[in-house]
């Protein structure tokens, strides 16, 4: 098949891929580096203080998912020129490198921690992020009236979200498993929607 790897070049193109996420992985603790820290156990305790007065405003689980979200989202279309002015990354080539970048250089650079890229779909137009740790929800335990409704960290989606599109790219970015619900690790789903034109006319 002229469009597929032989089995002869498969292990090429996997040591190729680890080497990109190598190059990544360098880049975002050199960026990380270059940050201004904030006390982790802060970061945590004022996060939860957030998210403990919107459930008391709001009392609705579901709307304080989608303020989360939406406060997130703010968050991303303001700090894409941080990250490109402080991280040295240039344009990427397509999804699948962008999609390296959230995880191992703008997560690094601005939460502390990498992300790991699995579950490709077969158009590489969607993927998932395993996050082994996540600084938001350190220290917390949800009530269980709040287990499997309460998206903790669902601010980290919004910040992906609004970042690709300030770049131009629609996605769609939603919490799969949380630790706070019982789950083995934190997944985070990333699909890309559209990829936007600016019109200059």
């Amino acid at each position: 098949h002229p469009g597929l790897p032989s089995q002869s070049s498969a292990p090429l193109i996997g040591a190729m891929a680890r080497q990109g996420a190598d190059k990544y992985s360098k880049l975002g603790e050199a960026a990380f580096a270059k940050m201004e820290k904030v006390n982790a156990d802060i970061l945590c305790l004022t996060y939860g203080s957030l998210v403990t007065q919107l459930l008391r405003d709001t009392e609705d689980v579901d709307a304080v998912n989608a303020q989360l979200e939406k406060m997130g989202y703010r968050i991303g279309l303001r700090i894409v020129d941080e990250f490109l002015a402080k991280s040295g990354i240039g344009a990427c080539q397509d999804f699948r490198e962008t999609a390296d970048v959230v995880a191992r250089v703008a997560l690094r650079m601005f939460l502390g921690v990498s992300a790991e890229v699995v579950m490709w779909n077969k158009e590489l137009t969607a993927c998932s992020f395993v996050l082994p740790d996540n600084p938001l929800a350190e220290y917390v335990e949800l009530p269980a009236h709040l287990t499997n409704r309460l998206w903790y960290s669902n601010l980290l989606c919004g910040v992906v979200r609004g970042a690709l599109e300030q770049l131009q790219l629609r996605v769609e970015c939603r919490f799969q498993k949380d630790v706070l619900h019982g789950d083995e690790h934190n997944l985070i789903r990333l699909e890309l929607k559209e990829v936007m034109r600016e019109d200059y006319g």
